[in-house]
């Protein structure tokens, strides 16, 4: 076999071909995820906050002579992170226990394996 034929064989293979869709909608899944969290979980986070605009929220350790060089604990932007990934790992969750029960349930009505 030439080296073309081996990378054919290879790359066509189920499970690239698998791994390479899973890739892709989980790349989509996680820009839907995103803009749920950007649109609809976090204004509600913003309102439970005093300030509006909470993903810039910073406590200073150490002012510098530019506001820019200050030392700060950036917890705004931290936050924002976690929730994010709280929310992407729910999801996910929800999805997994999903596929797992509908699995279950056609091992158990399928063909093959009964008492018969």
């Amino acid at each position: 076999m030439s080296l073309t034929d081996d990378f054919r064989a290879f790359a066509l293979k189920g499970n690239v071909v698998d791994l390479a869709v899973g890739v892709i909608v989980g790349g989509a899944f996680g820009k839907v995820v995103t803009a749920l969290v950007n649109d609809l979980v976090m204004p509600f986070v913003a309102l439970a906050l005093p300030s509006g605009d909470w993903r810039t929220a910073t406590l200073v350790l150490r002012h510098a002579a530019e506001p820019k060089d200050d030392v700060a604990l950036r917890y705004g932007d931290f936050l924002a992170t976690a929730i994010d990934f709280l929310v992407v790992a729910f999801a996910l969750f929800l999805v997994v226990t999903k596929v797992v029960r509908e699995r279950g349930r056609g091992a158990e009505s399928g063909a093959g394996g009964g008492n018969g």
